[in-house]
């Protein structure tokens, strides 16, 4: 609708448009076209109309009843918009990522007194260094001092004779300006005479002043303003190509990260969609300033669409060459929380190798709690990751002589620092790496891999296969209240009478355990039951190799090992098998570590969402035998020393006879015997295993019913009133079980463990 006072005349494509209308009217007999419809028809799909619904000359108005279109536009398909109406609705808030008010390191008590700690060293460190030289800076000020009284009176000789002028004078004079010449003249003769006399009034007060604080002044006075007077010239005549101090503090050599040489660096990784998204004006971006973080700077980079975190993980050694920086410093991640594209990019200011790494809480003082995180190691930025060695197995891998033995024997210290632990450790290499832990703490320990070791170690986990059944019954059997999520408890573990004390197995070399002829597939077996049950109960399984392939290493506990620890590894094989298929395409790969890394970088997964890169605490023989010591006082002190550690022989372990129940009531109700008695079954159980039921065959009447009652209620199977008859032939009615009970819960168990 128009509403100017003027009606325009019609365009030419109106006219077009009539003219054709006319034409096609009377091709059609008349009919006419709908020329409003087709214009809307060719418009494009992505083209969006915005209608006046109170606009009674619209045609398209879907509410108007005189439209004669209406039943056919309602019938036949349009084209359908997808994009919103602009201007639409306001989107509504959602998320977003606010940005601290207050810096981190501010927030942050740790954070702050290392803060403070630098900036209070880096000043002490200046004062000091200065103060040891003040001697040789006064001598060179006082060396100086005669230039700089030259410097000073030629400066007021040139000052009196208007030496400034004398360049535009003799200018004039060139010129041959006789004008200009007689008044640059006079203008220095005006300035000669008022700066002579003040020169002269200046020297003789001065001179009088001189005299008169020589006089008056006493001798150490005289001593300290001669001084100054000797230090402002020495400081007037120092050479403009000679500072007089030298810098107590040499600045780092990393240079400020700057958003180009990010972007510089990224585009020439060699990432097809970064250089098509640039060859299409798509650049990166950053949604973040560049800022300090810890001891070096953070970028966040928002990449071109298509382009993933994981691409540059793979090229990170490129990225490092692009940004000009050593390997050890660039460390690509993915933004926690974000879409694949968002890189978090930290530039540390020196190699994360030889960086200085604060000193661990536990290497003199301390126990701890194993079902708590423990500190054991640093990131890039010198911040502390921590472990929870409790509910896990894990696996370490790496090439030899990386400091694989090192970690394992660092966190088996720090389990030796939990006086309720049992260590069993295991150094089948034989070269006594464990020995610090193995003679202080140990309950098992053996170092080699001779036959005789090897069958001790096969008797130990045997007993520990049997401890792990013992364990299952006991949490099956506590209360719900007690025991709410099926699993041991740091409470739990306190209790010392229910026997479910943390128990940690480390061995080295395991590939001997997995590849021996005799006993290979046993302890496969025993070490896959260990990893899928173990960490519910409070076993924990601690494996290392050099060979982390699927000889050495089963799959059956590789993929169900929680704890990933994996230092250089030669190849992507060797890097998925230890941290997980698929982790080195996308972009987590040990096999960037070099021998510069060696004990000190590694890769850890399973304690957070994503694998990252660590450093962990260096604790050598002597200070491990000071850890280990803390960990035996400790548990001297609860009574708790046992095994290996409190003097027990090298022989392969002599478990307590440990029987199954279920299986030796089945062995004594013949298959012709459907009830029994639990008098009668508690007899002929006595005289079946006496070491094992000999002080219940001398329990007396009702009191045996009572004890195979409570035995039995770990596996949920209860008495009832059994018929049978007495010795004299007399019938009665007695607590007893049915054997199909038995065999029933037999039955299911043996199901349940085949599955596991």
């Amino acid at each position: 609708m128009n509403h100017d006072d003027t009606t325009p005349g019609p365009s030419p494509e109106d006219e077009l448009f009539a003219l054709l209308e006319a034409d096609m009217a009377a091709d059609h007999g008349g009919s006419v076209v709908n020329l409003d419809k087709a214009r809307a028809d060719r418009r494009p799909a992505s083209t969006t109309t915005l209608d006046d619904p109170d606009d009674p000359d619209d045609p398209d108005d879907p509410d108007d009843p005189d439209d004669p279109d209406d039943a056919i536009d309602d019938d036949e398909d349009g084209p359908l918009y997808v994009d919103p109406p602009n201007p639409g609705p306001l989107p509504l808030p959602g998320p977003a990522a606010r940005r601290p008010i207050l810096p981190a390191w501010l927030l942050s008590a740790d954070e702050l007194k290392t803060q403070l700690r630098w900036a209070a060293g880096q000043v002490g460190h200046t004062v000091a260094f200065h103060a040891v030289r003040s001697p040789l800076y006064a001598g060179k000020l006082a060396t100086r001092a005669p230039r700089g009284t030259a410097r000073l009176v030629t400066f007021l000789g040139r000052w009196a004779s208007d030496a400034e002028g004398a360049l535009l004078r003799a200018w004039a004079a060139r010129k041959e300006d006789a004008e200009m010449y007689l008044k640059l003249t006079r203008q220095r003769d005006a300035r000669v005479r008022l700066r002579g006399m003040i020169t002269l009034l200046g020297s003789v007060f001065g001179l009088a002043a001189v005299i008169v604080f020589l006089v008056m002044t006493d001798l150490p006075t005289l001593l300290l303003v001669a001084a100054g007077v000797v230090l402002a010239l020495g400081m007037g005549g120092a050479p403009a190509d000679e500072p007089l101090i030298t810098r107590s503090v040499v600045k780092a050599k990393a240079p400020k990260l700057t958003s180009d040489m990010v972007v510089r660096a990224l585009e020439s990784l060699g990432i097809g969609a970064i250089t098509s998204a640039k060859s299409k004006g798509s650049t990166i971006t950053f949604p973040a300033p560049i800022t300090r973080d810890g001891p070096g700077w953070r970028a966040d980079v928002e990449l071109p669409h298509g382009v993933t975190v994981a691409d540059v993980m793979g090229r990170r050694g490129q990225l490092a060459s692009g940004l000009r920086r050593p390997l050890g410093t660039v460390w690509p991640e993915q933004a926690p929380g974000e879409h694949p594209g968002r890189l978090v990019l930290w530039v540390g200011d020196q190699d994360m190798a030889k960086a200085k790494q604060p000193a661990w809480p536990l290497a003199s003082k301390g126990t701890v709690d194993l079902f708590d995180p423990v500190a054991f190691a640093t990131d890039q930025r010198g911040n502390w990751v921590n472990v929870t060695l409790m509910f896990i197995a894990g696996i370490i891998g790496a090439v030899p002589r990386m400091g694989k033995t090192f970690l394992l024997r660092l966190l088996l210290l720090i389990a030796a620092l939990d006086p309720r632990a049992e260590l069993h450790t295991y150094d089948l290499k034989g070269t006594g790496d464990l020995d610090p832990v193995g003679d202080k703490v140990s309950h098992r320990h053996r170092a080699g891999d001779d036959d005789e070791d090897i069958e001790y170690a096969i008797a130990d986990m045997r007993e520990l296969r049997e401890e792990l059944r013992r364990r299952t019954k006991v949490i099956r059997s506590l209360p719900r209240d007690v025991c709410p999520e099926s699993k041991v408890t740091s409470k739990l573990a306190d209790n010392k009478s229910l026997r479910l004390h943390p128990i940690v197995v480390g061995v080295d070399e395991c590939q001997v355990w997995f590849e021996h002829p005799k006993h290979g597939a046993e302890f496969e077996e025993i070490c896959t039951d260990v990893v899928k049950r173990g960490p519910a109960t409070g076993i924990v399984l601690l494996l290392a190799t050099q060979r982390p392939d699927s000889k050495s290493l089963p799959t059956g506990i590789s993929a169900n090992a929680i704890l990933r620890l994996c230092l250089k590894v030669m190849g992507q094989i060797e890097n998925d098998m230890v941290l997980g298929t698929s982790a080195y395409k996308n972009g987590i790969r040990a096999t960037t570590f070099t021998r510069d890394d060696k004990g000190l970088a590694c890769y850890i997964g399973g304690e957070g969402a994503d694998a990252q890169i660590v450093r962990s605490v260096f604790v050598d023989a002597p200070k491990a035998e000071a850890i280990s010591q803390r960990g035996r006082e400790a548990r001297e002190q609860a009574g708790l020393l046992t095994g290996h550690a409190a003097g027990g022989t090298d022989t392969a372990p002599v478990s307590a006879p440990s029987y199954d129940l279920l299986a030796d009531i089945l062995a004594v109700m013949g298959p012709d015997e459907p009830k029994l008695w639990s008098e009668t079954i508690v007899s002929r159980l006595a005289e079946l295993r006496s070491d094992a039921y000999g002080p219940w065959g001398e329990l007396e009447g009702r009191a045996k019913a009572d004890q195979l009652v409570t035995a039995l209620k770990p596996y949920g199977i209860t008495t009832g009133q059994v018929w049978g008859t007495t010795e004299d032939g007399k019938g009665a009615n007695r607590r007893g079980i049915t054997r199909t009970d038995i065999t029933k819960t037999v039955t299911e168990r043996d199901k349940k463990r085949d599955a596991g």
